[in-house]
């Protein structure tokens, strides 16, 4: 039980679990701005064209059920928003990476003197063995 604990905790503790903790936050922040945008600038745009106040009115009634499929077009306009963003940031990210694993290691540092000196040596050594 105490090797568990100490699993999560490791887990807990990587830097991955906070940035996404930051990227949910982040996340949420971005979702209600998409919401409004869509809710109060797209949508009444739109409503213009198909002549009702409020796009989210556009409603069928069958019956005793009323169906308001003006809310799903509103919520599936809001997720392509967001899934487009989200892949606008995702292909950034990747040709980011990309350049960064293109980059050529640097260069190995120079050997001191006493590491020139210690080379010099080892071959003379093996110069007088054979």
């Amino acid at each position: 039980m105490k090797k568990f604990f100490q699993e999560f905790k490791d887990f807990a503790m990587r830097g991955n679990v906070m940035d996404l903790a930051v990227g949910v936050i982040v996340g949420g922040a971005f979702s209600s701005i998409t919401t409004s945008l869509i809710n109060d600038v797209l949508m009444p745009l739109i409503g213009i064209f198909v002549s009702e106040a409020s796009f989210a009115d556009l409603s069928v009634t069958l019956g005793s059920a009323v169906i308001t499929y003006g809310n799903f077009i509103q919520a599936v306009i809001n997720f392509l928003i967001m899934a487009f963003v989200v892949f606008c940031m995702v292909k950034a990210i990747n040709r980011l990476s990309r350049k960064k694993e293109a980059s050529p290691p640097p260069p190995p540092p120079e050997p001191s003197s006493e590491e020139k000196l210690l080379t010099e040596i080892r071959d003379l050594l093996r110069a007088q063995q054979k």
